[in-house]
């Protein structure tokens, strides 16, 4: 089963937020199956952004930054296939333009879980699950995957 991790997922793993998530992100990071974890390229481009405007990092600190991630993780590149897709997701479903290319680029590359706090817990769309990895009692599949069960 591949999960797809959005951006702030990602930003507390960095260090950005209060000590409890940043902790929970790595923790989960860690713990997910070893080559079925995925980063939808959207999520390293506002990773970026952050790691500049909210963490005050160097441009060089935050690109290495991302370089490490991109080395740990099978990176989902957008395709305009997708981007039609995000398009109908913004008309049908209100979301912002980028979390839908984040959500429409998990369902074109197969992922099962959307691991995301900013979107809608439980919304299913195109075989992917949102779910926010933070939330107790924590998502059933989720569970499983991080062998909880």
């Amino acid at each position: 089963m591949r999960i797809a991790l959005d951006t702030n997922i990602l930003a507390y793993a960095e260090g950005l937020g209060d000590d409890e998530r940043c902790e929970s992100a790595r923790s989960l990071i860690g713990r997910l199956p070893e080559g079925k974890a995925c980063l939808p390229a959207q999520t390293l481009g506002e990773l970026h952004r952050i790691l500049i405007a909210k963490n005050s990092n160097t441009p060089s600190a935050a690109r290495e930054a991302i370089l490490g991630w991109a080395d740990a993780f099978e990176i989902l590149d957008s395709t305009w296939s997708a981007f039609q897709s995000a398009f109908d997701l913004v008309a049908d479903h209100q979301l912002q333009i980028w979390d839908a290319l984040i959500l429409a680029v998990s369902a074109e590359h197969h992922c099962r879980l959307l691991l995301s706090e900013d979107l809608q817990h439980g919304f299913t769309w195109r075989g992917v699950t949102i779910v926010n990895p933070f939330s107790h009692p924590q998502y059933p599949i989720l569970q499983t995957i991080l062998g909880k069960v």
